[in-house]
């Protein structure tokens, strides 16, 4: 029937759409059960910044020797194996929130992550171009040094192909509490990583850097935190022990950045952690902030103490990470298989 106003009422009634399959992100809502994940955005917001508007121009590639400017160069592309991914890990795990239909504010703080990281990316980029134009890996080593900075970036991103890998399979297949687990512990760290990076370093260039990434760093943790308070108390017992295996996982895939990598999941040449630590002593002589060896360490510690209180408040087991003489529980090796957490 159709009335004066031009509306159409079916006689019958009208006939109902098609049940959507799900996953599927429709039906599209805007539904709100924990009002922090709103605040948490809206600071993000906020605290937005641009990676062109730092004083790039300040970067003098000639204040450095030849040896600092492919030390910092070496760092910068160390932190893009993990910050460069960060993009398409938080836009695969932004869509994943929108087709399981996750409360709005929490799929809205997972474009505020994937935002940051483009951020942290593009800053990654225009450091190392300053430095050494064509890095990490586009330019012709004609040193020793630069081939040997080459090669261990080559062997860094090997490896971070094979996370990427495992990190795609595993999107769907787990739960967000287990996949945010290790990213728990990335934001633990770094956050305090950044703010020390921040007090050390003597170029303006990169003080002002690292502030914004430790303050974003320390955001995502918020919301980390957040998601794990909402969705572990409901975790099944058979998952715990996989978190609790995916913390040990989350070590040692960030200790590469956040300390040294242990003898687990990476491969890597013999040579490989010599000659890293060399470039590395060259990018803290540079005056970038790099933390020393022990410092970096007891950063981990602080970081994984604070991260052991949180997990067992739901009585969830901390591993042992006997690198750092951190008492726990003993999980094994772990491998390509165990690594699948969120960076």
């Amino acid at each position: 029937m159709t009335r004066n106003d031009g509306l159409v009422i079916p006689e019958g009634g009208f006939q109902p759409a098609p049940v959507i399959p799900q996953p599927n992100i429709f039906p599209m809502e805007w539904r709100v059960e924990h009002p922090k994940f709103l605040e948490i955005y809206e600071r993000a917001k906020l605290q937005q910044w641009n990676p062109s508007d730092l004083p790039w121009d300040d970067l003098s590639p000639s204040d450095f020797t030849a040896e600092q400017r492919i030390g910092m160069m070496y760092w910068f592309a160390v932190l893009a194996n993990f910050d460069a991914s960060g993009p398409p890990v938080f836009a695969q795990a932004t869509v994943h929130a929108y087709e399981h239909h996750q409360e709005d504010p929490v799929r809205k703080c997972f474009f505020s992550i994937t935002r940051d990281e483009v951020n942290h990316e593009e800053a990654c980029g225009r450091a190392i171009q300053k430095l050494i134009p064509g890095g990490p890996l586009d330019f012709e080593p004609t040193t020793d040094l630069e081939r040997a900075a080459h090669n261990n970036i080559s062997w860094l991103y090997h490896n971070g192909g094979r996370y990427w890998n495992g990190y795609a399979a595993s999107l769907g297949k787990y739960p967000l509490a287990v996949l945010f687990t290790s990213f728990m512990m990335g934001e633990v760290a770094s956050s305090t990583l950044f703010r020390g990076m921040a007090d050390q370093t003597t170029h303006p260039v990169f003080r002002e850097l690292f502030t914004h990434i430790g303050r974003d760093e320390s955001r995502h943790l918020s919301i980390c935190l957040q998601l794990l308070d909402k969705d572990w108390p409901g975790l099944d017992d058979d998952l715990k022990p996989l978190v609790t295996r995916q913390l040990r996982a989350g070590f040692v895939f960030l200790s590469m950045i956040l300390w040294e990598p242990p003898n687990q999941f990476w491969e890597l040449p013999d040579y490989y952690l010599a000659n890293h630590r060399v470039l590395m002593g060259h990018a803290r002589d540079a005056g970038l902030g790099v933390l020393s060896f022990e410092e970096q360490a007891d950063n981990w510690r602080l970081a994984l103490g604070r991260v052991a209180k949180i997990v067992e408040r739901w009585g969830i087991d901390f591993p042992a990470i006997p690198e750092l003489d951190v008492a726990g529980v003993d999980v094994g090796d772990i491998d390509l298989e165990d690594i699948i957490p969120v960076f």
